[in-house]
């Protein structure tokens, strides 16, 4: 019989089936299994299966559990297995018969072995086998969650060992889709971002290794605050560099010198190896038997002719029979594209034909081609095609030949083409590319030289203009260069000779638009994010949404935009300002600011529904934003609310940004507002500082008190009581409740009062406290507003704790938490559980205590709330110092310190370290005890707060010990 719980919890025995588990029992059972020969007493379990608050029946469940359990082991012959002592039940499995025993014994046997890589990545390919989807996925029970955090660490533990033994033997190939899943799933696992970074980097895909770590920075920044460590950096800056200790070195390829028809190779051509490698292989990989078509696209300047021309050179020795190239000059400023006939007129041309063979009708001249071609072994490039059409009469029939085709637009209806999509250059081989332009003056300032390549966009023909520029120049630095290049209106200007320019090629691209691809290009120009999703795009172009994204989707395959996630599309920088400049000519200034209008009322109008799906107690707090003219679709629930707030946050930021700068002014007033919320609860407070300091400014320049006093309570919760700045929050609170009385707005005179008893409670002056929440409950529910009215409830409670009121504590706390949960608050809640939980730790009610601590930890969790979150732990900490489990408060005051950091929660932080200080003092760990407290100490004096006398007398004590 065999039983897993690396999946769906399962027990498979061999011939007859054994009688079915219901879900309670096969949680009972994996609980056992997870503890397997260690006797579990019936206590252990009630509290395993339902937490803190057990059923009046959960003896008498766990013991008909029992009872179904034997009976299933017993139809399976296997009666002997499950034991009862007299202290609880032990499962007793033998050895192969549960999976998590067979996983854990195959990764203890790889890390001992010391033998050959391979047999040791096999070992554990074998453990990760075992796995089928999540741990213990089809229960629940108040254990899983943790049993299965746990278990999920050591799988990744194990995909991490794995990964590490698969690169030392060069299968980065094969593993690059592996890790990708992987940290798809894990995105903020620095070892597994790293070990995908050296896998695509040795795979040739330097700009997505790249990538891949420009992701995780900007990730690990914003959720985390925090840098990436040293071994990660280190590895960045080396794959920047290309640096030849990371990979094997690659033997060069040989360069044919028989003369053809393909163009000059550029003596300074760089980099492009995984390209190259690709075009190879998918030569290679036909054994040369078969018509091989490579298509190669990309954007503009992207050097699409370059890297045909190159690889044709390269693999010239392959084909002794001719090496071809025709200009289809889809893309020549003033020509029109070559048409078939002439295309293939010139191409037998360059086989030997003569004129006079060469039969008159694209037919038969595309037959003859293809009987020319036949038994040949050759190498066309077909350079600048407009389209598929453009190439289908050229292609050849049956013979060894490789059609090399370029083109600005995806040739999706290419059958059987090897597709290959150009990006920019790496950093590295930018700079090899300008070093090799300019010369030493390139070496001397290596630092403005990363400048000119940023401003150019990393685009190939920018920098090779640039260099070219630098280099006729010699009184010229590359400093000089950089600045001319950063102003935005002379830019493109900038990047352009007498023979070619930038400018030029993007309207080339831009020319070979329809009419309404060509309009959706220019007013994508116009907004101010980074990127934008369908939707919004439907907004500023006032077109039905699925409109609106098929002609995204063809300025993608045109590769005037580009995509880096599903959904999302973007501009290269120097083509975003060529759209913003194409717009601002051909625009009239009335249609510009109607679109970005309508993009302006998309976002708030989505950002509030957002909201009010994530907060709805506070709607009557934000304002009301009406349905824009233009109706797309909004977040419909929690879920869908979260993953819009977050893909848009910084369209979001950058939208509050320039409606400040141009006149738009109630928009941003408005966007901050709505967005409070959200930014401070998910710990955003950058963007949300950034945003709050222009809507104070924009509500003072409009001369709208009521929105200023808004503000100004927004920023002092954001600036200054996040951080613990007590006494600059009371004065932006008490500004607020000045102008708010002023203006006879009962709400904000509500809020501030509100905040202000928050300050006193902080610094322990209770009675304050008491006064301002008595006098902002009476506001709030003169006002109808039922979570501010929830609010000040469980702040006197909390007070009234404080002041050893236990029962009006109680009793406040659970008239807010009805409040909260009648008004939909998840973030309400959380607070009240904690405030409870509180009392009953004052009251030496442990176990409820913990019970309520858990709960909010759990709503946190689900709805993002880390500062809360911190919280949680730290109670729960507390309350398992008091109940004697050391090593549990640890755990949680760990836990919690390093989520507070994260989100730079100061008071938090100082709790948690006095919470440490406190439980190492108890375990005798005095050195331990004394760091924390210290630490502690350090930061209650930077709070100003009362506490920082407790961690004094603490550390006396402690010096006496």
């Amino acid at each position: 019989m065999r039983f897993r719980v690396l999946g769906p919890v399962e027990a498979v025995a061999p011939g007859s089936q054994p009688p079915r588990l219901a879900p309670r029992h096969r949680a009972v059972l994996a609980y056992l299994l997870l503890h397997a020969e260690v006797v579990i007493s019936t206590d252990r379990l009630i509290d395993a299966m339902w937490g803190l608050l057990p059923p009046d029946s959960a003896r008498a469940q766990i013991q008909t559990t029992i009872a179904a359990i034997r009976r299933m082991l017993r139809a399976a012959g296997a009666d002997q297995m499950l034991a009862t002592h007299p202290a609880g039940y032990m499962i007793t499995p033998e050895p192969g018969q549960l999976d998590l025993d067979e996983f854990t014994n195959l990764i203890a046997k790889a890390q001992a072995t010391s033998g050959d890589p391979q047999d040791t990545a096999d070992q554990i390919r074998a453990a990760l086998a075992l796995w089928r989807g999540e741990p213990l996925a089809d229960i629940t029970a108040d254990y899983v969650q943790s049993a299965r955090a746990r278990l999920n660490g050591q799988r990744l533990t194990a995909i991490e060992r794995l990964a590490e033994l698969e690169l030392s033997l060069g299968h980065q190939d094969d593993l690059i889709d592996e890790l990708t899943v992987h940290v798809a799933a894990n995105p903020l696992r620095e070892r597994l971002c790293g070990q995908l970074m050296l896998a695509l980097h040795r795979a040739g895909r330097q700009p997505d290794a790249l990538h891949v770590a420009r992701t995780f920075r900007a990730a690990l920044a914003e959720q985390q605050g925090l840098d990436p460590g040293h071994a990660f950096s280190k590895l960045e800056q080396a794959i920047l560099r290309d640096d030849p200790g990371l990979r094997a070195p690659a033997a060069a390829p040989t360069k044919s010198q028989r003369v053809n028809f393909l163009p000059y190779d550029v003596p300074d051509f760089t980099g492009r190896e995984g390209e190259l490698d690709r075009l190879a292989r998918s030569w290679t990989s036909s054994n040369g038997g078969v018509v091989t078509i490579s298509a190669i696209d990309g954007m503009a300047g992207i050097g699409k002719t370059a890297l045909a021309v190159h690889a044709g050179h390269l693999l010239a020795d392959h084909f002794p029979d001719g090496q071809l190239f025709v200009d289809l000059q889809a893309h020549t400023a003033g020509q029109a594209p070559l048409d078939a006939g002439t295309a293939l007129e010139v191409l037998l041309g360059q086989l030997g034909l003569p004129a006079e063979r060469i039969p008159a009708s694209v037919a038969d001249r595309a037959a003859v081609w293809r009987s020319e071609l036949s038994g040949r072994r050759v190498l066309a490039v077909l350079d600048n095609a407009l389209g598929a059409e453009h190439v289908r009469p050229l292609l050849p029939g049956t013979s060894s030949t490789l059609i090399l085709i370029t083109s600005r637009r995806r040739l999706t209806d290419l059958d059987g083409a090897h597709a290959l999509s150009m990006d920019v250059l790496p950093a590295a081989d930018a700079v090899e590319l300008f070093t090799a332009i300019v010369g030493e003056r390139a070496a001397a300032e290596p630092v403005a030289v990363l400048d000119v390549l940023q401003l150019c966009g990393f685009l190939p023909l920018a920098v090779r203009i640039a260099a070219a520029r630098l280099h006729h120049r010699p009184r010229w630095t590359v400093e000089y260069l950089a600045d001319r290049l950063r102003d935005q209106r002379r830019r493109l200007s900038e990047l352009a000779t007498s023979e070619r320019g930038v400018a030029a090629a993007f309207t080339l691209s831009y020319q070979q638009l329809d009419p309404d691809q060509q309009r959706m290009f220019r007013l994508l120009g116009l907004q101010p994010g980074r990127d934008i999703g369908p939707d919004a795009a439907a907004a500023l172009a006032d077109l039905p949404l699925e409109r609106a994204e098929m002609l995204m989707e063809d300025l993608l395959d045109a590769h005037v935009l580009a995509q880096y996630q599903p959904g999302r599309y973007t501009f290269h920088d120097l083509l975003r300002e060529h759209a913003l400049a194409t717009a601002a000519a051909q625009e009239p200034p009335s249609a510009q600011r109607e679109a970005l209008g309508r993009l302006f009322d998309h976002y708030l109008h989505s950002a509030s529904t957002a909201i009010d799906h994530l907060y709805p107690e506070s709607k009557n707090r934000r304002p009301r934003i009406p349905a824009p003219d233009t109706l797309t679709s909004s977040p419909q629930d929690e879920v869908e609310a979260v993953r819009w707030l977050n893909a848009e946050r910084a369209n979001l930021i950058a939208v509050g940004h320039h409606t400040a700068g141009h006149g738009w002014l109630t928009h941003t007033s408005q966007l901050a507002a709505t967005l409070h919320r959200y930014l401070l609860g998910h710990a955003h407070h950058a963007d949300a500082l950034a945003l709050h300091g222009l809507a104070l400014q924009a509500s003072r320049r409009l001369g709208d008190t009521a929105a200023e006093a808004r503000t100004l309570l927004d920023l002092g919760e954001v600036r200054y009581w996040w951080h613990g700045h007590y006494g600059q929050a009371a004065e932006h609170y008490r500004h607020a409740l000045n102008l708010s009385r002023e203006i006879g707005d009962l709400d904000a005179k509500g809020r501030a009062l509100h905040n202000l008893g928050n300050v006193y409670k902080r610094q322990r002056e209770y009675d304050q406290a008491h006064d301002h929440y008595r006098q902002s409950l009476a506001l709030f529910r003169a006002f109808g507003d039922r979570a501010g009215e929830a609010s000040c409830l469980t702040n006197l409670g909390t007070v009234h704790e404080h002041q050893g009121r236990y029962e009006d504590a109680h009793d406040h706390h659970r008239q807010a938490l009805y409040l909260y949960r009648e008004t939909g608050s998840r973030i309400g809640e959380t607070i009240v559980l904690n405030n409870l939980g509180l009392v009953c730790q004052r009251q030496g009610r442990y176990d409820q205590a913990r019970h309520h601590h858990r709960d909010a930890l759990h709503l946190c969790r689900t709805f993002g709330f880390p500062g809360d979150e911190a919280e949680s732990l730290n109670a729960l900490a507390e309350a398992a110092r008091s109940m004697g489990d050391l090593a549990q408060a640890v755990a949680d005051h760990d836990a919690a310190l390093t989520l507070a950091r994260e989100v730079s929660y100061r008071p938090e932080q100082a709790r948690a370290h006095d919470g440490l200080a406190h439980v190492y003092r108890d375990l005798g760990h005095m050195d331990l005890a004394r760091d924390h407290a210290l630490q502690a100490l350090d930061l209650y004096t930077a709070l100003d707060v009362p506490e920082a006398d407790d961690i004094r007398t603490f550390l006396s004590d402690l010096h006496q010990l």
